[in-house]
């Protein structure tokens, strides 16, 4: 993958291959209904219930890591935790909460109708990231959806950049120029270890230091649509 061809003004001038794009912060803003189910995971085990600040944090990362890290649980504590909350987020419904950014869906059928394949890369488990856009009729757009397994053994941003790559490879879909469309710096992280340029989103739930290495930052989906579309 060749690094990408920016003018004197910043401007993109490389004709994108493949999108890959990160769901929550991205596509759909979902912290409303992920912190509030954060906390009836938090009630439902008895534990202490973290601020709603606190809890923002939380949207991004793989779910797992934060039990563990943020909130300082054991590897099988997490684990627990973590299907508490999926049992709670089947009976709500992953999509309970959340809504598309205005604009992102114009974005998305546009790419699909120049041909320009596209695919999600989320640490969201799969069945819920297939169970969203199903919900907000976006699916049909997608090349791919990639998610976390449910095992939780690919989680990370990178890892499941690099399933989606396989499954894409797989379809013959062409990888010489693609691009990540993310909020956080996990987006960035994961996206470069396999050479892949990201443009971050100023929407979504990540602070500016987190976009220090992003090929570009854009505030708004019309210069979005200009850096993916020309």
């Amino acid at each position: 993958m060749t690094s990408p061809e920016l003018t004197s003004t910043g401007t993109v001038t490389r004709t994108w291959s493949c999108v890959l794009f990160d769901l929550d912060g991205t596509i759909t803003d979902s912290a409303p209904g992920i912190v509030a189910r954060l906390a009836k995971t938090f009630v439902a085990l008895g534990l202490p219930v973290p601020s709603d600040d606190e809890l923002l944090n939380w949207v991004g990362p793989p779910l797992l890591e934060s039990l563990e890290v943020r909130a300082g649980m054991t590897a099988a504590e997490a684990f627990n935790a973590l299907t508490v909350y999926r049992g709670i987020s089947d009976i709500d419904g992953p999509w309970t909460g959340s809504a598309v950014y205005p604009g992102i869906a114009g974005v998305i059928k546009n790419l699909f109708a120049a041909g320009i394949p596209i695919a999600i890369t989320s640490s969201k488990p799969e069945s819920q990231v297939r169970a969203v856009l199903d919900h907000f009729d976006l699916s049909q757009y997608f090349t791919e959806l990639c998610g976390a397994s449910e095992d939780e053994v690919r989680s990370s941003k990178a890892d499941v950049i690099q399933e989606a790559l396989l499954r894409l490879t797989a379809k013959e879909i062409d990888l010489n120029q693609v691009v990540l469309v993310g909020d956080r710096h996990h987006d960035v992280e994961g996206a470069a270890v396999h050479g892949i340029p990201t443009i971050m989103v100023e929407w979504g739930y990540g602070s500016p230091v987190e976009a220090e290495h992003a090929m570009a930052v854009v505030h708004s989906t019309d210069q979005l649509s200009k850096l993916l579309l020309g």
